[in-house]
């Protein structure tokens, strides 16, 4: 690149970098423990998924924007990220730090596009939206899910294997492994903003109805079996990536138990976290088990 590229691309990595760290403790901690060929680039992808999270969960409402005008920030948002892959530049700072990432680690419209449909589903359909709720029965959770999660976990695992060549049986497993951790991350965030989803977003994307004590169990069974799956192919990956992936994973699933353990109706008033302790331990401990892993 030339001086001036290489000034403005460290400008825009950093940019993504303070994103994750306004916006996720949880995942900007994650990143600290990849290898630094994968660590700027998995910032690159957050907070390009974050800036069109925000768009639609309610900074573009309260800066003033009416439905059309908030459904056109995203589409604008969206034709300057692939206008930015196809061309490797984008004067939006974010945005030119995810193309360089996506250019370099062969992430295309395939899994951008079901990303921003998703995103698309979240904009109000117009006047008047803002008093009923956007129900998803079981076939609009799971392409939500998919575009929303899944394709953002496949976008790391493209991060992740830049430079690796694995057999079609664990590509193949580590696909299903990426999808089912980004699902399993979109699941336990949406038990844990039962309350803003549902009178704030004015969303329903769990149940038509409020959620009782069996429908929250029957969603941690969900997700206890999605975090099994994606568990399992943590050994396929590139060793310098294993322990974030573990970290990521142990946190989301001791959400999952706190919220297994609260009441339904509680969760419609407060968001579960786990405290900041316990997050330090779950990460050591994610380090530990990958430095005590034999070498494959």
């Amino acid at each position: 690149m030339t001086p001036s590229l290489t000034r403005f691309t460290r400008t825009a990595e950093s940019a993504s970098t303070d994103v994750i760290r306004a916006y996720s403790t949880s995942f900007g901690l994650a990143t600290r423990l990849l290898g630094r060929r994968h660590r700027q680039h998995i910032r690159n992808v957050y907070a390009m998924v974050r800036i069109a999270d925000e768009i639609v969960d309610g900074v573009a409402g309260e800066a003033g924007l009416d439905a059309n005008a908030q459904r056109a920030a995203l589409d604008a948002y969206a034709d300057e990220t692939h206008r930015a892959m196809r061309t490797g530049y984008s004067s939006n700072v974010v945005v030119h730090a995810f193309a360089r990432t996506a250019n370099r680690c062969g992430i295309d419209a395939d899994l951008t596009e079901p990303f921003f449909a998703s995103m698309r589903a979240d904009t109000p359909v117009g006047a008047g939206d803002d008093d009923a709720v956007h129900i998803y029965d079981a076939a609009a959770h799971a392409r939500y899910v998919y575009g929303s999660a899944e394709v953002v976990g496949l976008m790391c695992l493209r991060v992740f294997l830049q430079d690796a060549r694995p057999s079609e049986e664990d590509r193949s497993r580590l696909e299903s492994g990426a999808r089912q951790l980004g699902a399993a991350f979109q699941n336990v965030n949406f038990l844990r903003d039962l309350g803003d989803d549902t009178d704030r977003l004015q969303r329903g994307y769990l149940s038509a109805e409020r959620l009782t004590d069996a429908g929250r169990d029957e969603w941690v069974r969900i997700v206890r079996t999605q975090l099994d799956d994606a568990r399992a192919a943590i050994p396929l990956l590139p060793r310098d990536a294993r322990a974030a992936v573990r970290s990521a994973l142990s946190l989301f699933d001791a959400l999952a138990d706190r919220v297994g353990r609260t009441p339904a109706s509680d969760l419609y008033e407060r968001r579960v976290r786990v405290p900041d302790p316990v997050k330090l331990l779950l990460t050591a401990r994610a380090v530990l088990m990958t430095w005590l892993e034999p070498r494959r």
